[in-house]
């Protein structure tokens, strides 16, 4: 048998990041309590720059507090759910802290979202209003009256944009936009907030037990559930990650294209960012040439992002002549990052890029590397070393109670305040991820013998071969080392044989040629018999999630349909 350490032994201690502490005396405060904190430290300083127009920190707590009495007056009471069907763009940041400040409950919801996925949030939630992106109305209108929204707050793209481009943009029909016409119970933002006074009720906020927010994942198994987030939850995370970035108040410039309605944005991109009196440069979707402006004229340090924006910037023919060197951290998760596009977004930039891991259950990070400039500390491949306050281990996939060896592969499972209260009227299914309180993350990972953890797949996306265990993500990093490779995702085909089989879905980069054969030749050379794919389809793209993560699941429900 080898050495066994118990979590309370925290292998991870040896390598703890200087200057960080392993716990943290977090404020037991209401989430827009820092908001109200900024402005009251750096009024003048931009809260706020989206395509050119700055709001300040002051600006913008009056119009959150403008928000807040608008829909109290509407009659939003505490504990009301509030739904936010926007992209990026400052009536996100306004809506959400507003309705923060009456204790209602925000639920972000995809601008991606059609009529059904909509209807299904709204109607789970209990949502009693809407502020919605007027390009979305026509959808959201289609379904209102099956859901229990009572009014609708219609936002438009340009109304917080300097005129003049504004008016170009519509001119020119870049920015989406749809003709709502009046009726009863719907609202224009922007009139709505002006010609309301900055009179917020005072509502007592319990940050311990009461909700911040419903945050719905994404449905992997069976239904789309919300978690059930705290004040608390989001609070402690939201500072985590200034201890963790050893970030100085008032100093940073964060660039927040990761979508608010997702909770790595709204905890790292917008959180985080207004906890720190930091500047939120705002963009409404991910465009890699918008992205290198952005970062060149506002002097950009922070740029939290998931892979696929990474490689997307390394790749682009146009990067090298944007002046990148402001950048000095970058977290990425959702997804693995390919240690190429890690090495190459380093050497152009001058900033630290590390991995990080976390779910919506956890507000959601548990894990990163330590943001170390000299990469000693950093295990490329490893999601890093458990948060303060943090534990975690690896227990046994069969009972989900036996910690397993170093190096062993099993469920990751982990414990602190980031963790959720619950799914929302979902007794039985919470019951089966938080047990005794620990959260059973559903991702298969092992530690090694310094404390870092390693993800080696989702428990659902493992294929069963002839018994064996087959990892996606495996043949998925040996796919990536193919110079032809751009895009690659493994699912199981069924199999009246084997059970499953591995089927590799593989996109080619741009002129790059390459044959099934000499794809499965590639792969099958550098991995276990048992392991071997055993199909390649060439796709033109994959199924993608809004922040960047390959949709297994999609793939794996086409291949049961064709059985």
């Amino acid at each position: 048998m080898g050495s066994r350490p118990s979590v309370l032994e925290k292998a991870w201690y040896k390598n703890w990041p200087e200057g960080i502490p392993k716990s943290i005396d977090y404020p037991k405060i209401p989430l827009h309590s820092f908001l109200e904190k900024s402005a009251e430290d750096f009024p003048d300083k931009p809260a706020i720059i989206f395509l050119g127009k700055k709001i300040t920190y002051r600006e913008l707590n009056s119009l959150a507090n403008r928000f807040a009495t608008a829909l109290y007056n509407l009659g939003i009471r505490k504990g009301d759910v509030v739904g936010l069907y926007l992209p990026n763009m400052p009536q996100f940041v306004i809506s959400y802290y507003g309705a923060l400040k009456i204790g209602a409950v925000v639920t972000g919801i995809s601008p991606l979202f059609v009529e059904r996925e909509l209807e299904f949030q709204l109607s789970d939630s209990g949502a009693k209003a809407i502020v919605l992106l007027d390009a979305l109305f026509p959808r959201f209108k289609k379904i209102w009256e099956k859901t229990q929204v009572k009014f609708a707050i219609v936002a438009k793209l340009g109304e917080y944009m300097p005129s003049v481009k504004a008016f170009l943009g519509k001119l020119l029909k870049k920015i989406p936009t749809a003709e709502v016409a009046p009726q009863p119970n719907l609202y224009f933002f922007k009139e709505l907030v002006e010609k309301t006074l900055e009179q917020p009720p005072s509502v007592e906020i319990n940050p311990e037990e009461d909700l911040a927010a419903l945050q719905y994942t994404g449905g992997t198994t069976g239904l789309p559930k919300g978690a059930m987030l705290t004040h608390m939850n989001l609070v402690s995370n939201a500072v985590g990650c200034s201890a963790w970035l050893q970030a100085k108040r008032g100093e940073d410039t964060g660039l927040s294209v990761l979508p608010f309605f997702h909770i790595y944005g709204m905890t790292v991109a917008m959180n985080f960012t207004v906890y720190a009196g930091a500047t939120m440069v705002l963009l409404p979707r991910f465009d890699v040439l918008e992205v290198l402006k952005s970062i060149q004229k506002y002097k950009v340090t922070l740029f939290p992002g998931v892979p696929t924006m990474y490689a997307l910037i390394v790749d682009h023919p146009e990067a090298k002549k944007y002046n990148l060197r402001s950048v000095k951290f970058c977290i990425s998760g959702a997804a693995p990052l390919p240690p190429e596009v890690q090495k190459k977004f380093m050497e152009m930039t001058g900033a630290v890029l590390v991995e990080g891991y976390g779910l919506t259950e956890a507000s959601p990070v548990t894990h990163c590397n330590p943001l170390d400039p000299t990469m000693k500390t950093v295990k490329i491949g490893s999601i890093g070393i458990p948060w303060p306050d943090t534990d975690a281990k690896i227990v046994d996939v069969e009972t989900g109670k036996r910690e397993v060896q170093i190096g062993e592969v099993g469920e990751l499972i982990v414990k602190g305040p980031q963790v959720m209260k619950g799914y929302w009227k979902r007794p039985e299914e919470t019951s089966e991820v938080l047990r005794d309180g620990w959260l059973h993350t559903g991702d298969l990972g092992k530690m090694d013998e310094d404390g870092y953890f390693y993800i080696t797949d989702r428990k659902k996306d493992l294929i069963k071969y002839k018994g064996y265990s087959v990892y996606p993500r495996e043949l998925e990093d040996v796919l990536y080392e193919h110079p032809a490779v751009k895009l690659a995702a493994v699912v199981g085909k069924p199999d009246p044989v084997s059970g499953e089989i591995p089927k590799a879905f593989v996109v080619l980069k741009e002129g790059a040629t390459a044959t099934e054969e000499e794809i499965m030749k590639f792969v099958n050379e550098r991995v276990a018999p048992y392991k071997a794919i055993r199909e390649v389809e060439f796709r033109k793209e994959l199924p993608m999630s809004m922040v960047g993560k390959v949709l297994r699941r999609v793939l794996r429900e086409e291949e049961l349909k064709k059985t």
